[in-house]
């Protein structure tokens, strides 16, 4: 009968829990706020991040609900009454997005944001700390503003370190030569430029840029090829050493190699021990090619005793202005008060560039400045300037305007002429008939003497050629490298013959433009930076494979 009576109600639930136990879980339940997960987009919402609590918020009509419904049966309740024709459509589309994001969002980070950046960073000739120092603190900055700090967070775990730019720039270097030496190959045959400098460490760095036909854009092309740095003495023997190294790394044949321009250096010119006597040895058919801004420099730069000494009292001069910052301040100050057209002299240098022009030019057009500042300064220069003798670079409206006694001086002009037109012809010999031998080349559709040096079957070819109304129209609208580029198409022989005549390098200005790079990449702070890798992905015209490098990583990894 027991079982029949009413018992009292039991203030323990089915699991030996209390009911006060039980409430108060419940009020932490629900007192705990529901946090966004990525999967809500499928069903059409996004978070609200402006107030403490998310807010789960609809794509279609912007409607915020509250934090207590961020559930997947409430947001599908809320699609399907408020938007019931869309919700088909809308979880399909959105199951592909939120696949497609996180399929690519790996990639994006790593190759994105370290690839990119470390190249970036080499373009720009800075240090590699830089990256961790600003960039990534900046980026993060932006990201926690714009976005969230879970965005920023994510960027913080991006690896940037020093190192790991330093290894992502010599990975893309490494491609980017890789790519080049391809294309080497491809176009059969290409042309050197080479130089040598001593850097801010003593270090002595070869620098190579080779000219070749870009099979893919059907144009011939110019690219830095590598820069080496020369152990011991710099002597034409280990510079090619170091040359026929590279070479053998990468495959590449020297009888493919059909021109080389350097500067008129011994250690470059050399027969027997020289560069060019020592690849000779190997491509008996190689030619060489002498600088023209080298042989242009030293045709004009012996000078008469008169004019080498304005030219010496005219850097003495401008040294004394620039050289002090007290006397650049004050002559700055000077040119502003009189309303000068310019503000500072230029420096001139005699080791790279012909700047003798143009600092003599500034010069002259400060002429009254610099006087007037050399007088109050009580330099014994300044009477330099009342001298009406003095010649100048506007040597004629400088006659014009003054009282100089125009014999002596048109004498004294007259002989340097003629002294600098003897020094350029023993530098410039048989130019004139190196120049008309390919006029065939420059207009081929113009009758000329040269074409009648070529043999018979190119001589018909030409012909042809000349009588294409097509070609004609395509010489008219392209390059003279692309018009060629399409004759090898139609003939090959002739084609390919013309592009071997345009193949060689005119001067070595490319490896001077970067020397200059290099000095700014490699300084007293960073002189132990080994300068190749960064040089090259500095100066490239050529942009690396990441998604290529990405793959190759992620395979080393696996293994």
């Amino acid at each position: 009968m027991d079982k029949w009576l009413k018992r009292p109600v039991s203030h323990l639930d089915p699991g030996g829990r209390s009911e006060e136990t039980a409430e108060k879980r419940k009020k932490e339940a629900k007192s705990k706020p529901r946090q966004y997960n990525d999967k809500y987009i499928v069903y059409g919402f996004t978070s609200t991040t402006s107030s403490e609590l998310p807010q789960p918020q609809c794509f279609f009509c912007g409607e915020m609900l509250s934090n207590s419904a961020m559930k997947p049966a409430h947001l599908q309740r809320h699609q399907s009454t408020k938007h019931p024709s869309k919700v088909g459509r809308t979880q399909e589309y959105f199951k592909r997005k939120l696949t497609e994001f996180k399929a690519g969002q790996n990639t994006i980070i790593k190759a994105t944001s370290v690839s990119n950046k470390a190249l970036l960073v080499a373009q720009s000739k800075n240090p590699h700390s830089i990256v961790e120092q600003l960039i990534l603190p900046a980026v993060t900055r932006m990201a926690e503003i714009m976005i969230d700090k879970k965005a920023a967070e994510t960027f913080k775990k991006v690896p940037l370190s020093n190192n790991t730019v330093a290894r992502r720039i010599d990975d893309m270097s490494l491609d980017i030569v890789g790519q080049v030496v391809n294309k080497i190959k491809q176009a059969g045959h290409f042309a050197l430029q080479l130089d040598e400098m001593t850097d801010v460490s003593g270090e002595a760095q070869l620098l190579a840029f080779v000219r070749y036909k870009d099979v893919s854009v059907s144009d011939i092309k110019e690219h830095i090829l590598f820069c080496k740095r020369l152990p011991g003495q710099t002597t034409g023997e280990k510079m090619f050493q170091v040359i026929d190294s590279f070479f053998k790394e990468h495959e590449i044949q020297w009888n493919q190699c059909s021109h080389i321009c350097t500067d008129g250096a011994t250690a470059m010119t050399g027969s027997v021990k020289g560069l060019f006597g020592q690849v000779k040895k190997v491509n008996p058919k190689i030619k060489w090619m002498h600088c023209i801004i080298r042989r242009e420099a030293l045709a004009s730069k012996r000078m008469s005793p008169d004019l080498s000494a304005v030219m010496d009292d005219a850097v003495k001069i401008i040294n004394f202005i620039q050289s002090r910052p007290l006397n650049h301040r004050l002559f700055e100050t000077l040119c502003h008060e009189s309303g000068a057209q310019h503000d500072h002299l230029l420096l001139h240098t005699d080791v790279r560039w012909l700047s003798r022009g143009k600092t003599l030019l500034r010069l002259y057009e400060l002429r009254s400045e610099v006087c007037e500042f050399l007088k109050e300064q009580l330099h014994p220069l300044a009477a330099g300037f009342e001298d009406a003798n003095w010649p100048f670079p506007l040597l004629h409206a400088h006659l014009l305007t003054s009282a100089a006694i125009r014999a002596p001086v048109i004498k004294l002009v007259e002989e340097h002429l003629s002294k600098l037109n003897t020094d350029f012809n023993q530098y410039f010999q048989h130019i004139d008939k190196k120049s008309e031998s390919l006029d065939w080349v420059r207009d081929p559709f113009t009758t000329t003497e040269s074409s009648n040096k070529l043999p018979a079957r190119l001589q018909e070819q030409l012909w042809d050629v000349s009588s294409d109304r097509g070609l004609k129209v395509a010489h008219r609208e392209k390059t003279l490298t692309e018009f060629w580029c399409d004759v090898e198409r139609e003939y090959p022989e002739l084609g390919k013959h013309a592009l071997v005549e345009l193949l060689p390098f005119g001067s070595t200005y490319m490896c001077e433009v970067t020397f200059s790079a290099l000095t700014h990449i490699k300084t007293n702070k960073r002189n132990r930076l080994n300068v190749e890798n960064s040089l090259i992905a500095a100066v490239s015209t050529l942009s690396p494979d990441v998604a290529k490098l990405m793959k190759d990583k992620q395979a080393q990894v696996s293994h």
